[in-house]
């Protein structure tokens, strides 16, 4: 784990998206810094509270996820960061049995969103989740993404914009008691 760490820049390569006068950011993370692991983990605190253990990013995992290969996005506020998106081109998860349920699987148009959590502190506030979001879907389809897909508790994806259809409810997802469903939205 040490080692995974030395190998890692002091500092995160970003690029600004968005910025607001009340310094509020958005970022796409182009290489994760040792200086955002504790702030990752911290806000992956609010996943892992609603969704188990494993939904918690750790030192050794957010490499995984915070690459060349992903689009992540943090959302900061005053440099805290508060919250971030992670998507994941669906191919990364051809392993697993769920993404077979998906006709995109192999046709590299399908941007999987992997995490999506904003502290429990600033939701529903500022609109700050919203912009996190918005931004991560306008920057899907200039990448040239057809479709975004995830995993949501069931009857979430009713509350999408735009052309959203379940592919398929899990009723046991990874141990929870609550039915999900792999939703596929189409990107105008």
């Amino acid at each position: 784990m040490e080692q995974l760490l030395l190998k890692m820049d002091e500092k995160s390569e970003v690029k600004v998206i968005a910025a607001s006068a009340f310094n509020f950011r958005i970022e796409l993370v182009k290489k994760v810094g040792k200086d955002d692991i504790p702030g990752l983990v911290d806000i992956s605190q609010f996943m892992a509270d609603r969704f188990g253990s494993q939904a918690l990013l750790t030192k050794t995992n957010i490499p995984k996820y915070f690459n060349s290969e992903t689009l992540p996005f943090l959302a900061r506020l005053k440099g805290e960061i508060i919250g971030y998106i992670i998507g994941v081109p669906l191919e990364y998860f051809k392993q697993e049995s769920w993404s077979h349920f998906d006709v995109n699987l192999g046709k590299k148009n399908t941007l999987y969103t992997y995490a999506f959590v904003v502290n429990s502190k600033y939701r529903g506030k500022g609109g700050y989740g919203k912009t996190l979001k918005r931004i991560y879907v306008n920057w899907a389809k200039k990448q040239k993404y057809h479709f975004i897909t995830g995993h949501v508790e069931q009857g979430i994806s009713n509350s999408f914009p735009g052309k959203t259809e379940i592919v398929k409810v899990f009723p046991h997802w990874y141990g929870l008691k609550t039915p999900f469903e792999y939703y596929r939205r189409t990107l105008g």
